[in-house]
């Protein structure tokens, strides 16, 4: 409890803004410990979350500088390479299609516009471009064909008496409707799956229309077979159309297939680059009951050589993307490869109309846009969405060689780009989610390529380009290992570029070591970024961990940036020698009191660097740089902990110089400096905390040297304390100069053992148990044993030894109250009127002292004091006896001291205690003897050989048989004197002549009384007197 309210003060003192007395205490070291720990703790904390929290940065694409137009020269340029393909040819061709438009563009009235588009795409001024339309138009129509999959259907009307049906597809043109075309039939099903391809010529696309049935297939079955099916019937309906079919049969031998359902699709509503769509299926009766749905993919094509139509389409496509890049310029960084209106139009036409495959169109999207890319960087979500479609056709060998060399012809081209992106990754990061859709992208294109062959002949990576790929003696590197090289390049660059932009321009101790904490937290918090933003997309698209990669080169790089650094700096500090607590300074070059804390900023830097590296290398981090990182730091601990033993006693001086010594609140019994000094060892253990010695050995080793100082604070602050209130307490009055124990006595006492309590639990704060429970697994449990003995007899010693100095201080509380308790003892012993007020003075005495400390103290220390207080009194008691021996008081004296001694014996609560003490026995019986008086003495004299003769059990002179009776009513004791035995013989022949006298002591009370005898009994050892007398 005592623990958090300490914490609890603390806190409260530092949330407004520190007191006067607390700002006081620290201005004598400038809040040197508070540097070491809670502020070097929260300024650490602070740059680690700056450093981990999203950077702005540049979005990740080419810089806008970096962006060029594509100037008249440069598309000039890139159409000469087309005229040399017979650009004018292309032209015609692309002017026919636009003319026999086919599918959903056969409606488009605006050929004009059309017209007007393709002339500006290939730059062909008006005569030329009207000598090629009147040249197209006297052309026949191309031959088309409608290509048809019938891919399933699902949910169908049920035919069958059995609920199901036994589904087939037929197809036609409505020009041509004798020109039939069936799928094959699948028996009792609701949803067929067909997949069953169709082509049929299509000689007027504009008009004419595909119209498709579905049929149920109605086998030749006799009577009989019907009705075997009666089993299979399902509801009345079911059984009604097996009787009708039965009837039929047994009427006409035979059964005709039923329509289920049919569709009609004009050709013209079909794209020109087709597509897959399902159709709801109707009857021919204007009844609206559901007949189910089909699933076809429709697309036209043509008989144009596949090649040349892909070269073509190649060409077209590189046109009308200058075309559009001229005028139209769409957003480079957010454009899908799409286009609208009239460029749209042309290229779906020229595919369709060309036969041209999926695959084909977008091997034309990658090698164009890829020769668009080198100049003007597009969005890489655009590759990565062909490159998917490309792979498959690659794989597959559908691509001839020509179009092979061309894919990675562009290929080429792309790649730079790409790891360029990943090599400035921290430079153009944002955080937002466009930048990791890129990245994404990226990383996802690279991940496709890897799995391609590439052809020996093909050269992915020259060195004019890929200057800083690190291959050595490798020609041939693969994607994967120049993504490597990329990722460690990107760090190296980062880092090298970091410290030249962060160097400062004085250079200092101080200043290099606040640019080596700079540049390590902003290590880690790019590795944090990393981890949170890139690991996953790397992994997930390549099982590459970026995070690993980046943190190998930035533990070389910071290691041979901060190693020599700090082992200079540390290199510098000399080692204190003390003389006592202070520091022999004296004969230093440099003061060895001054160190910042930058030193310790930077350990704690690389201390949670190495640890995040070892978070991403659970195993195999032992060759770390980093890991050896403490053994640079280990002689400016050593000199810190040194400087923290002078530093404190410092405070602790100031600290108790400032202690008014009053009670820090209503509950707490304890002043300011006690927390204040606490306060210091709660830093140093945050400051030891976050060191978080990774060595064992030398943390066993610094912990023992905390230990020990903290018992030397301890022991200072008590010496200081019990100094501050040695002249507190000395009063004068009526009763001349008297020593009162004080509030601030108490408070002393208290503020000692609170600093003693804070011992033990520091200890387990320090960590111990764990670091010794670490060094039996390094060594073994025999040295770990021997090692937390020496720990616990240390701690144990300082708790002893504090607890001493609270003993002292009682001590002397009690040393300074002895003159007052004498002088009342001597006085109140002194003076034989016993009616004397001088005994009243002394209790009066010890009560006001005595509960003063009962109200401040605990009950273990008010314990304490009440044994050393009551052990003083003794002895002055004892002291004041034999004193009064040796001067030979009278018996008055001894009395009075007697009821003094009960008194005290009752007041300090001793009873239990003096009951088997010899020492107390004695006193007691000598303060008895010598205040009896003489009558009293003599018959306590009888009285002891009374009980020394009665206690004798074999006695050296017989025995005598006595019978008395004690007669109060006539005041008279009657003796009979029986017999004697074994008597001691006193004659020469072994014999006597016994008699009794009988007297009674002592005399003086019985003056007058007779003494009466009995006879004589001559030569016995065993007389028998049998006689009888009153007295």
């Amino acid at each position: 409890m005592e623990e958090e309210i300490w914490k609890k003060y603390v806190r409260s003192m530092s949330e407004e803004a520190g007191t006067t007395l607390d700002l006081r205490v620290q201005e004598i070291d400038n809040g040197w410990f508070e540097r070491f720990g809670t502020i070097l703790k929260d300024r650490n904390e602070e740059e680690i979350s700056k450093i981990c929290a999203p950077e702005t940065g540049e979005a990740l694409k080419a810089p806008e500088d970096e962006v060029p137009e594509i100037e008249t020269e440069e598309t000039k340029g890139i159409i000469s390479d087309v005229v040399g393909l017979n650009i004018e040819e292309l032209y015609r061709v692309v002017l026919y299609e636009i003319i026999h438009t086919i599918g959903a563009d056969a409606d488009n009235n605006d050929r004009e516009s059309l017209f007007q588009y393709l002339q500006d795409a290939f730059k062909m001024d008006d005569e030329k471009h009207s000598e090629a339309l009147a040249e197209v138009r006297e052309k026949e129509a191309p031959s088309i064909l409608l290509n048809v999959e019938v891919i399933q259907a699902k949910e169908l009307y049920p035919k069958d008496a059995n609920g199901l049906s036994d589904p087939f597809v037929t197809l036609y043109l409505n020009r041509n409707s004798s020109h039939r075309y069936n799928t094959s039939v699948k028996t009792e099903t609701l949803n067929p799956c067909w997949e069953e391809y169709f082509s049929l010529p299509a000689e007027d696309t504009s008009e004419d229309s595909l119209v498709v049935e579905v049929w149920d297939f109605d086998p030749a079955e006799t009577v009989s077979d019907k009705i075997g099916k009666l089993t299979g019937v399902k509801g009345v309906r079911g059984l009604r159309k097996l009787m009708k079919e039965i009837a039929v049969t047994a009427s006409t031998g035979k059964h005709d297939n039923e329509l289920i359902g049919v569709i009609t699709i004009p050709l013209k509503s079909i794209p020109s680059s087709g597509h897959v769509k399902w159709f709801s299926l109707e009857k021919k009766s204007s009844r609206t009951t559901k007949r189910g749905a089909i699933q076809l993919k429709l697309g036209f094509s043509s008989e144009k050589n596949n090649q040349v139509a892909a070269q073509e389409h190649r060409h077209l496509m590189r046109l009308i993307v200058l075309q559009e890049m001229e005028h139209n310029k769409p957003d480079l960084q957010t454009w899908d490869g799409s286009f609208e209106g009239p460029a749209d139009v042309i290229l779906r036409q020229h595919a369709a109309q060309s036969g041209l495959r999926p695959a084909d169109e977008k091997m034309a999207q990658w090698v164009e846009f890829g020769r668009l890319h080198a100049n003007q960087p597009l969005n890489f979500k655009l590759f990565s969405s062909i490159i998917y479609s490309v792979t498959d056709p690659l794989n597959n060998g559908l691509y001839s060689d020509d179009e092979m060399k061309l894919f990675w012809d562009g290929t080429k081209r792309l790649l730079p780009s790409i790891f360029q992106g990943i090599r400035k990754l921290r430079k153009t990061y944002t955080p937002d989610k466009s930048c990791l859709i890129q990245l994404d992208a990226m990383l996802s294109i690279l991940a496709e390529l890897s799995k391609l062959e590439v052809a020996d002949n093909i050269d992915l990576f020259p060195s004019s380009i890929y200057g800083w790929l690190q291959n050595g003696d490798k020609n041939t590197p693969t994607i994967l290992e120049c993504l490597d090289d990329a990722i460690k390049q990107s760090a190296s660059e980062w880092f090298v570029q970091l410290v030249e932009s962060t160097r400062p321009s004085e250079v200092t101790s101080e200043n290099l070591l606040q640019h080596a904490v700079k540049i390590t937290q902003q290590v880690r918090g790019d590795l944090q970024r990393s981890i949170e933003h890139f690991d996953k997309i790397f992994y997930t698209r390549l099982k590459v961990q970026y995070a690993m990669i980046s943190y190998r080169i930035y533990d070389e790089k910071i290691a041979e940036l901060v190693e020599p650094l700090v082992t200079e700096v540390c290199s510098t500090m000399k080692q204190l020698k003390f003389k006592g607590n202070t520091p022999d300074i004296e004969n230093a070059d440099v003061d060895p009191l001054t160190m910042g804390t930058s030193l310790f900023e930077l350990y704690l830097a690389l201390q949670r660097c190495l640890m995040l590296g070892q978070g991403l290398f659970p195993v195999g981090n032992d060759d770390f740089k980093l890991s050896r990182y403490h053994v640079w730091f280990h002689k400016g601990v050593r000199h810190w902990l040194d400087m923290a033993v002078f530093k404190a006693t410092q405070r602790i001086a100031k600290a108790v110089e400032l202690d008014n010594l009053t009670p820090v609140d209503s509950i707490t019994k304890f002043s300011s400096s006690p927390v204040d000094t606490r306060s210091i060892f709660h830093q140093i253990k945050l400051f030891w905390n976050q060191l978080a010695w990774p060595d064992v050995e030398n943390s066993y080793t610094f912990v023992a040297k905390i230990m020990d100082d903290i018992c030397r604070c301890s022991v200072f602050y008590a010496d200081r304390m019990a100094a501050k209130v040695a002249s507190l307490g000395d009063v004068e009055n009526s009763f001349g100069k008297t020593f009162i124990i004080t509030n601030e006595w108490c408070l002393a006492v208290n503020n000692i053992d609170h600093v003693r309590q804070s011992i033990q639990p520091f200890t387990h704060e320090l960590g111990v148990d764990i670091i010794v429970k670490n060094l039996s697994e390094v060594s073994n449990a025999a040295q770990a044993d021997h090692c937390r003995e020496t720990l616990t007899r240390l701690v144990e010693n300082s708790v002893d030894t504090v607890q001493n100095k609270i003993i002292e201080l009682m001590e002397t509380m009690a040393m300074k109250m002895s003159p007052s308790i004498k002088r009342f003892l001597l006085e109140g012993a002194e003076i034989i009127n016993q009616d004397n007020n001088h005994l009243d003075r002394l209790m009066s005495y010890l009560e006001e002292n005595v509960g003063t400390l009962y109200s401040q103290l605990s009950d273990e220390n008010f314990a304490r004091i009440l044994a050393i207080l009551w052990e003083n009194v003794y002895n002055i008691l004892s002291e004041t006896v034999a004193d009064g021996l040796d001067r030979r008081r009278p018996p008055v004296f001894f009395e009075n001291l007697n009821t003094t001694l009960d008194l005290l014996v009752s007041f300090f609560k001793q009873k239990e205690t003096v009951e088997g003490n010899e020492s107390y026995k004695k006193i007691k019986t000598d303060i008895q003897l010598h205040g009896m008086p003489t009558d009293q003495l003599i018959l306590t004299y009888y009285l002891e050989r009374m009980s020394e003769q009665t206690a004798l059990n074999n006695p050296s002179y017989g025995m005598m048989t006595v019978k008395m009776q004690l007669i109060p009513a006539h005041s008279l004791l009657r003796i009979e004197i029986l017999n004697c035995r074994n008597l001691l013989p006193t004659d020469s022949n072994g014999s006597c002549d016994p008699y009794v006298k009988i007297q009674l002591l002592p005399e003086e009370k019985f003056n007058g009384v007779v003494k009466p005898r009995t006879k004589i009994h001559k030569k016995t050892l065993f007389p028998l007197f049998d006689e009888t007398f009153q007295m």
